[in-house]
């Protein structure tokens, strides 16, 4: 059990029979009336983010998430299917537990999973990867300021803005927590 009063940023929490991550915390002391704390939770399972109020003081449960390296290796159809580092068990993953890590996903990569009590939650991308430019248009030189950019398409099909010197075949350092152009690898 863990009290509210001492939420930080990352913590895992099991709140009516759900995983929670914490998001954002704020301890409210209003001149009239008991202090709370406001909170934005992420459920684990599917992905929501609500908002929950806690009295000061009040208790709820901490949930332990393991984390341990596993390797993609392949989908057949909706199906993706990871091998456990140090096991070598294969498990699958469904398409929908997997939506934003798949414009990062590429086959042979290694990758953290997470889980409680056994359960597969999902699983944790590198905070940067480097991906191939499969498609874009040529840069052109004319009306621009600073800064100017241009879609370009890379190997797993994301589409990401680029400065205009990118061209087909360039590896990219891409952020896989908001899907944006960092550098050139």
């Amino acid at each position: 059990m863990i009290s509210v009063n001492d939420f930080k940023t990352g913590l895992t929490v099991q709140v009516d029979n759900d995983i929670f991550t914490v998001l954002d915390f704020q301890h409210v002391k209003p001149g009239k009336g008991a202090a709370f704390v406001r909170s934005k939770l992420k459920n684990l399972r599917n992905g929501n983010v609500v908002e929950k109020t806690f009295r000061a003081g009040e208790t709820i449960g901490r949930a332990q998430i393991e984390n341990r390296a596993v390797q993609y290796l392949y989908n057949s159809g909706s199906e993706y299917t990871f091998m456990d580092n140090e096991t070598f068990d294969q498990f699958n993953l469904d398409k929908k537990q997997l939506e934003w890590e798949l414009n990062f996903l590429k086959e042979n990569m290694t990758v953290n999973i997470t889980s409680y009590q056994g359960e597969i939650l999902g699983i944790q991308m590198p905070n940067s990867v480097d991906l191939k430019v499969t498609e874009t248009e040529p840069g052109v030189k004319g009306n621009t300021a600073q800064g100017a950019t241009k879609n370009a398409t890379v190997e797993t099909g994301l589409t990401v803005q680029v400065p205009l010197f990118i061209n087909e075949g360039d590896v990219l350092l891409i952020d896989t927590r908001e899907g944006k152009y960092i550098s050139r690898a």
